[in-house]
């Protein structure tokens, strides 16, 4: 009897794992918070307020009376220096009140910024013009006030003008530190530009 090979079926090839596939990347890093204005523009601009209100306070006291024997009238007549003798320094107190108001706005507009971060680009462009035009109105009312009071410390030989200050001791110690007091809020401003000019920049560069 012959036998018929029969051919065994091939067995079915063993299944192999696919590989794992490979892991996702990660993700990117978050982008920056955007710059906002910090801690220090507040604290800059409660100096500012600070600063204006004790120059115009300073300013406004500085009254000082003197008498003086004038001839042909009997006994001494009393004579009275006070800021409002001058038109620089009522220019001075007029436009450092100004800058006292405008500390106080931009100072809890600032608060505002704080909390919200996220104030548009446009916004702290229109802040930091008018802190450059707070600075040249605080700047221009410190020179004119400086200038009249040079004049009163040291006179003008040249067109007559004498000193006053060797008589109105007070009334210029007064206005010399008003004026100083003006001074270190003209520089606070410079401060104030310098920072929002950066937070534009760091704005702007992303």
């Amino acid at each position: 009897m012959s036998s018929v090979d029969t051919e065994k079926p091939a067995p079915p090839p063993l299944e192999t794992e696919a590989p794992p596939p490979p892991p996702p990347p990660p993700p990117p890093p978050p982008p920056p918070p955007p710059a906002s204005y910090s801690a220090l523009d507040v604290v800059l601009r409660i100096l500012l307020l600070g600063s204006a209100v004790a120059s115009v306070v300073v300013m406004v006291t500085s009254v000082q009376t003197k008498y003086f024997a004038v001839p042909g009238v009997p006994g001494l007549v009393p004579n009275k220096a006070k800021f409002q003798n001058s038109p620089a320094f009522i220019y001075f107190v007029a436009a450092l009140s100004v800058v006292g108001l405008y500390s106080i706005i931009t100072t809890l507009a600032s608060f505002i910024f704080i909390s919200k971060p996220s104030c548009s680009t446009k916004t702290i462009l229109h802040l930091a013009i008018w802190d450059v035009l707070m600075l040249g109105l605080a700047a221009s009312a410190t020179g004119t006030a400086g200038g009249v009071a040079y004049i009163g410390l040291k006179g003008n030989s040249h067109v007559g003008w004498n000193k006053v200050c060797n008589t109105y001791d007070k009334f210029c110690r007064h206005v010399g530190g008003s004026i100083a007091v003006a001074l270190f809020a003209s520089i606070l401003l410079v401060l104030l530009v310098w920072l929002s000019l950066f937070t534009l920049y760091s704005r702007i560069r992303k």
